[in-house]
């Protein structure tokens, strides 16, 4: 064993028994290469990375290769999931030097951390025209014996440039950017949009639920339909392809082609959450209830596999199992008539394009070339869709008996509040206690081992251990989920707890002197730079879900300071948000939410059970631009909603509905009148 057998990273721990001698990343390693006067060999993975296990497989397990490694450099190896961090950075470098990105992500180092050398996967020998990664380690031994005054001004050279990207070029905009700017962003998603099958651009197609949460929203700010239409199609084609396991349900990372068809296979916890919640949204705006059907299925899917006994929500599901891609998840008609039966499982194979030939080397992936109805209407079957429900369980019970893919089994703050966000607002909406109860549940969790006697979040959990600082991503993905728990129980301590991870958020992240949110802490390890999130990449960038946060919470505590930060924020991104908006749909979303936050609506209850009976009603629809209060009982003298529920209360007893919008209140509307709006208003 290597030294990474003591950690606690699933990732790493794959890498313990390799032949290279693996350091964590850490003083440690950095010495020993200082000692020996090696450069740095610096690996970057996740425990779900297929073409991570590739490189692991063809070269971190060969002797020789591993022999070369220990004899002329210093490596490292690096879970990205817990040290997004180190990641951000060195990726950045990745796509400086290359033009791309990727994992592995493989990047060499000098003494001082700097990078001078930087690829992704690279094949053991020469191939498809890409070099072998022994042609590049030798190369880069030589450079180092023999160049290291050409290396090092490089490496410092490329440092300056990470740090022009870190810092930005331009000041902070003296006012917040237009709403102009959100009106030329989801124009231009409707301008690569595939209008045929979904999604934005062409192959390999991820699922960009950013992009889509903002066409829904806007599409209610605005009300241009053809925003929506853009977001149904894209989730209704993402729904009938191979992306969506048919069978136990949940969604692969993104699709190789452009049809959704063959996924790269793995789940990541974060695009279940994400697109569990887009598929709600949907329903809200739509009516439609294939999309609300689609949720179901993911957060089941979350539920039943994913789900840590403590609580706690399991980061990924690898793409392998007995180390072939996709294994566990493909088909053939044989199998599936062999449980089903000749006639249903021939039926069944019809409709999920489940052939002889296959459509993913020899086997099937399951998927919908057409609708389920169109064949009920066919066979004249009216029952055909709880046919098919029934066998499809059928068949995941069967699949259930085959060798699992890989579970990376630590969790992350940042993707469980992510989980937690979409059970509380998928369990409102669908009326569904169960999810409010797994989302109080994970809350909890987080609150209990996450969080420090200071106030402060942790970012990774794993065998009872709690561990490395939290980021800005996990503070704002938390205040989220709270202020969604909020929504869905009326508990003020939710808000009051939002309030609390707030106050630390800016003391510890806010760059005091320009405004946004650095990624690390004040007191966190000091890397080669510090740098802000803009970005989104699968996730909300941190400054978006930063900047959204703090919005709400400054209308349902009446923050100012919250507000004023989220300002400063806005003003720090807007260079970025007239040039990049394409890439930063959650910072987009926010500056929306920004010019139109208008309206409060205030539903005051005599008591719990009223409250959870008016709960679906009020969550009907999607109301991204206002702020949502419960009073339960009397109206409190105190705490952090005082100023907004002050004087409201059930009158008579009854449902009572207080709605105000641009510092203008209408009257209060009582029991059947509250019941008529709600439906009213409700799309």
């Amino acid at each position: 064993m290597n030294l990474l057998s003591n950690s606690l990273s699933p990732y790493l721990l794959q890498h313990k028994d390799n032949p290279v001698d693996w350091y964590p990343w850490g003083e440690e390693a950095f010495e020993k290469a200082r000692e020996t006067d090696r450069p740095i060999f610096l690996s970057v993975g996740y425990a779900a990375c297929h073409w991570c296990h590739v490189m692991e497989h063809e070269s971190f397990e060969d002797e020789s290769i591993a022999r070369f490694l220990n004899e002329n450099f210093v490596s490292i190896k690096v879970d990205r999931e817990e040290r997004p961090d180190i990641d951000q950075i060195y990726m950045n470098a990745v796509q400086l030097m290359t033009g791309r990105g990727g994992w592995p992500m493989s990047v060499f180092l000098d003494h001082d951390r700097k990078p001078f050398y930087a690829g992704t996967y690279w094949p053991a020998t020469p191939r498809g025209g890409m070099p072998g990664f022994t042609n590049v380690l030798d190369a880069l031994a030589d450079a180092w014996k023999n160049r290291r005054e050409e290396v090092e001004d490089h490496a410092g050279k490329i440092t300056d440039s990470l740090h022009q990207l870190a810092s930005g070029t331009a000041e902070p905009a003296s006012s917040v950017p237009g709403d102009s700017i959100v009106q030329q962003a989801t124009s231009r998603l409707l301008q690569v949009l595939d209008r045929k099958d979904g999604g934005f651009g062409s192959a390999p197609k991820f699922p960009h639920a950013t992009d889509l949460n903002l066409l829904l929203r806007r599409s209610l700010t605005t009300e241009d339909n053809e925003l929506a239409d853009a977001a149904e199609l894209t989730l209704d084609r993402m729904a009938d392809g191979g992306i969506r396991d048919h069978i136990g349900g949940g969604f692969a990372r993104y699709s190789v082609d452009g049809k959704w068809l063959v996924p790269h296979f793995e789940k990541m916890l974060y695009d279940n959450a994400l697109l569990a919640q887009v598929y709600v949204r949907a329903f809200q705006v739509t009516g439609n209830q294939r999309h609300a059907a689609v949720a179901r299925e993911v957060l089941d899917y979350l539920d039943r596999e994913m789900i840590d006994p403590s609580g706690g929500f399991h980061c990924s599901e690898d793409a392998d199992s007995e180390g072939v891609e996709g294994k566990y998840y493909v088909w053939t008609p044989a199998e599936v008539k062999q449980i089903l039966g000749d006639d249903e499982g021939a039926r069944f194979c019809q409709v999920y394009d489940i052939t002889e030939a296959g459509n993913f080397e020899g086997n099937s992936i399951a998927n919908l070339p057409r609708s389920i109805e169109s064949w009920a209407v066919q066979w004249s079957m009216p029952d055909l869709a709880e046919q098919l429900a029934g066998q499809r369980e059928k068949l995941r019970v069967i699949r259930d008996s085959r060798i699992h893919p890989g579970r990376d089994d630590k969790i992350l703050t940042a993707w469980n509040s992510l989980a937690i966000s979409a059970f509380a607002v998928a369990g409102g909406v669908l009326d569904c206690p169960r999810y409010i109860e797994i989302a109080r549940r994970a809350m909890k969790f987080t609150l209990g081992n996450m969080m420090t006697d200071d106030g402060r979040l942790k970012h990774a959990f794993r065998q009872g251990q709690s561990h490395l600082a939290g980021y800005v991503d996990d503070y704002a993905f938390t205040i989220e989920a709270l202020l969604s728990l909020f929504e869905v129980t009326g508990q003020a301590r939710c808000v009051a707890r939002a309030v609390k991870l707030a106050e630390r958020m800016i003391e510890h992240f806010e760059d005091k002197d320009a405004g946004g949110f650095f990624y690390t802490a004040d007191d966190s390890e000091t890397l080669i730079t510090r740098t802000k999130d803009w970005h989104d990449g699968s996730l909300v960038s941190g400054n978006a879900s930063a900047v959204m946060s703090l919005l709400k919470l400054s209308r349902l505590g009446d923050r100012d300071d919250f507000r004023d930060a989220a300002e400063r924020t806005l003003r720090m991104a807007s260079d970025i948000l007239e040039s990049q908006s394409a890439a930063c749909a959650g910072l987009v979303a926010a500056l929306d939410h920004f010019h139109n936050d208008s309206e409060q609506l205030v539903l005051a209850v005599s008591d719990k059970e009223t409250m959870q009976s008016m709960r679906s009603l009020l969550l009907s629809r999607f109301r991204p631009h206002t702020t949502l209060s419960w009073v339960i009982g009397e109206p409190p003298p105190s705490g952090p909603m005082v100023a907004l529920n002050q004087s409201r209360y059930a009158i008579d007893g009854e449902p009572t509905l207080y709605r105000c919008e641009d510092f203008s209140c209408d009257a209060p509307m009582k029991s059947i009148e509250v019941t008529s709006w709600l439906r009213r208003d409700a799309r």
